[in-house]
């Protein structure tokens, strides 16, 4: 780009105050910059010299030549004025954007996406993203839970908080539970490893090689697992599990063991058991509500760490990876610590069934 040389006269009264600002400390640097770009051309300095002493481009130089030729110091520290932006969204178009985005769904959607709901609103989809991030809006989540229909939800909520957080003397605490169906998936064609710039893959298809359950008692206070695969999951297989326990643990402790609903765990046979053993005492979770049992969270690390991304050609492969996963983990054991006070829980379920009850209401 070829331009003529910039030329022109300075008065003295301008270059006292143009030398005056580069004298100010307290003037802003960008300033300073226009200043000595005027200056330098006044002395007949070329457009590469002043790229190179001020340190801005061949454009920013001519720009702000131009501009003092145009509107003189004053326009130098005032600054060219920017062309006015957008007019801003009305407030009123955002609370309608949020009453739709909290009370309506689109016509022929579950949800609002960003791209629909500027189409129906006839703004920018980033329009719409900005009132969302400033009001925490996102529809594209939803979280799934469960409220329990247990009428003594509080009562066996605070028994459970209860032994995770004083837990009784000479007795251990063991959360138990079943992992069923537990599947030995083998991948139809071999995965390729990770590398860089590129994530290990799996196919998305597999052969299935048989089930089987893990049985386990997390010690609440270690972190050690008793754990035991079994083809099934009937009171049968419970009730071997339970004489194992029996067989593993102190026998001078008392074993209070944490467990779910299941009917396996309630049958004659385990009953009439369990009254030869009085040392075993079992506390149900409230139904619905089996993330009170720790061991839930045991299941979903293994799960994490060991099955699901695992291949297994058999049902013993499977069973052995789990029962080395479990030996592994007792080796160097780390408890879960649960911190969540019963009465705080206990306020939760409360008004999640009052709201609950309050939308039952108003959809009748």
């Amino acid at each position: 780009m070829m331009r003529k040389q910039t030329e022109f006269v300075l008065r003295a009264r301008d270059r006292a105050e143009l030398k005056g600002i580069l004298g100010d400390g307290n003037v802003p640097q960008k300033i300073v910059k226009r200043a000595k770009i005027v200056l330098m051309t006044a002395d007949g300095a070329g457009v590469m010299a002043i790229m190179r002493a001020v340190g801005v481009s061949k454009t920013t130089v001519w720009r702000w030549q131009d501009y003092f030729v145009e509107a003189g110091v004053a326009g130098l520290v005032k600054g060219r004025s920017k062309p006015p932006g957008k007019k801003p969204i009305a407030d009123a178009v955002k609370l309608k954007v949020i009453e739709k985005t909290v009370k309506e769904r689109p016509a022929n959607a579950t949800h609002w996406s960003v791209r629909v709901m500027a189409e129906e609103m006839g703004i920018s989809h980033t329009s719409v993203q900005r009132i969302w991030n400033a009001h925490e809006l996102k529809p594209h989540l939803v979280r799934s839970f469960k409220a329990s229909n247990d009428p003594d939800f509080a009562k066996k909520a605070k028994d459970i908080v209860g032994l995770y957080l004083d837990p009784p003397e000479k007795a251990l605490v063991l959360a138990v539970d079943e992992k069923s169906q537990i599947q030995a998936l083998d991948r139809t064609q071999p995965g390729l490893p990770i590398k860089k710039g590129r994530a290990g893959t799996m196919t998305h298809d597999y052969k299935r090689h048989g089930t089987t359950t893990l049985f386990a008692a997390l010690d609440v206070a270690t972190g050690k697992v008793i754990g035991e695969c079994l083809p099934r999951h009937r009171a049968k297989e419970f009730l071997a599990f339970l004489k194992k326990i029996d067989r593993e643990t102190l026998p001078h402790l008392d074993l209070h063991l944490i467990l779910d609903n299941y009917a396996t765990h309630k049958t004659p046979a385990v009953q009439r058991w369990l009254k030869r053993h009085p040392r075993f005492k079992l506390h149900f979770t409230p139904t619905s509500s089996s993330w009170l049992n720790l061991v839930e969270r045991l299941f979903a690390e293994i799960t994490r760490q060991r099955i699901r991304r695992g291949v297994f050609h058999s049902v013993p492969q499977l069973e052995t990876a789990i029962l080395e996963w479990i030996n592994h983990r007792n080796a160097h054991p780390k408890p879960f610590v649960w911190t969540a006070k019963a009465r705080t829980i206990i306020v939760k379920y409360r008004r999640a069934k009052k709201a609950l009850a309050n939308l039952a209401a108003g959809c009748k």
